[in-house]
């Protein structure tokens, strides 16, 4: 090999440098970066060492390596110092995804045909629909959730009508997981109706049309067409209800009456009345590991949908 073979231009050495300084969409999405990096990753990071902390003795923790947190999880520490299988918190987080999952297919089941009457309505009137279907968004959370507790609550709206109707006076349908389940229901509707409307909306009334000259029924067009066509939308949809619904705490709280717990108001009580923030901050790393296994399940599904041809 010759000297001429091994020499390389000094504006080839400084060009990757000069490009680097110059890249304009480098500095311009330094600001977003950063904010991502100190509002969503640092604090991520500090939650999963507070996990692996020792708990301190009058609450908070010590920077001690400890894995106790994860521990108490599925074991107990008995009298004796042994280790006890306990089921109770594997009981919270069942229920949790539960009681996710079940918001999610409510709102799915109701958020289709919603979505699909909106988009099929004049433009002045899919633009109102849309609006009300966001209106909620302009009340507070908890104003929402203290409606359903008027509706729902003893003397309420539902009973005093059902009272008129010959059903036993005095009832109350608060306080169990049924009325946790219908105000997250309420809460997340929205947030399903409106990417599902998007989809829909952008679905072809031809191909509804030639479903339907092939001698296909409703049902066929809505299994073999429809569905199939608006698959991203509902992905987003359920998506956007059911990792939020894992960390509800308000509707466990009010409506539940914190009888049936859930594993945000579990993360909530270790963070404050309980004083275990080791054990707190390992119950969110264990529900943020499992969003994080459901987000990928996910991902996998719809590129392997996406490949089929």
């Amino acid at each position: 090999m010759t000297d001429s073979a091994l020499h390389i231009p000094a504006e080839t050495v400084r060009a990757p440098r000069a490009r680097f300084w110059h890249d304009l969409s480098f500095w311009g999405l330094l600001p977003a970066r950063l904010l991502m990096s100190f509002a969503l990753i640092l604090p991520i990071f500090i939650i999963a060492a507070v996990s692996v902390a020792t708990r301190g003795a009058y609450g908070g923790f010590t920077w001690d390596f400890n894995l106790a947190g994860y521990s108490q999880i599925l074991f107990n520490e008995g009298w004796t110092g042994e280790l006890e299988f306990t089921p109770q918190y594997l009981l919270i987080i069942g229920r949790t995804f539960l009681l996710a999952g079940a918001t999610t297919l409510i709102c799915l089941l109701f958020a289709v045909p919603v979505a699909y009457f909106i988009s099929r309505q004049p433009p002045g009137r899919k633009a109102a629909l849309v609006y009300l279907v966001t209106l909620p968004f302009w009340v507070s959370m908890i104003l929402r959730v203290y409606a359903w507790m008027i509706i729902l609550g003893k003397d309420g709206t539902l009973p005093k009508l059902l009272e008129t109707l010959g059903f036993p006076a005095g009832m109350s349908f608060m306080f169990n997981d049924g009325a946790t389940l219908t105000a997250m229901v309420y809460t997340a509707m929205p947030l399903m109706v409106l990417p599902v409307f998007a989809s829909i909306e952008k679905l072809d009334g031809t191909l509804i049309e030639a479903s339907h000259d092939l001698y296909g029924d409703r049902w066929v067009t809505l299994r073999r067409v429809i569905l199939p066509l608006t698959a991203p939308g509902l992905t987003a949809g359920a998506i956007l209800v059911f990792v939020p619904s894992l960390g509800a705490v308000l509707e466990p709280a009010l409506m539940g009456g914190g009888k049936q717990m859930m594993m945000g108001s579990l993360i909530q009580l270790q963070f404050g009345g309980g004083r275990n923030w080791p054990f707190g901050a390992a119950i969110a790393m264990t529900l943020m590991a499992l969003v994080m296994l459901f987000l990928i399940f996910t991902a996998l599904r719809a590129a392997r949908r996406e490949a089929t041809p």
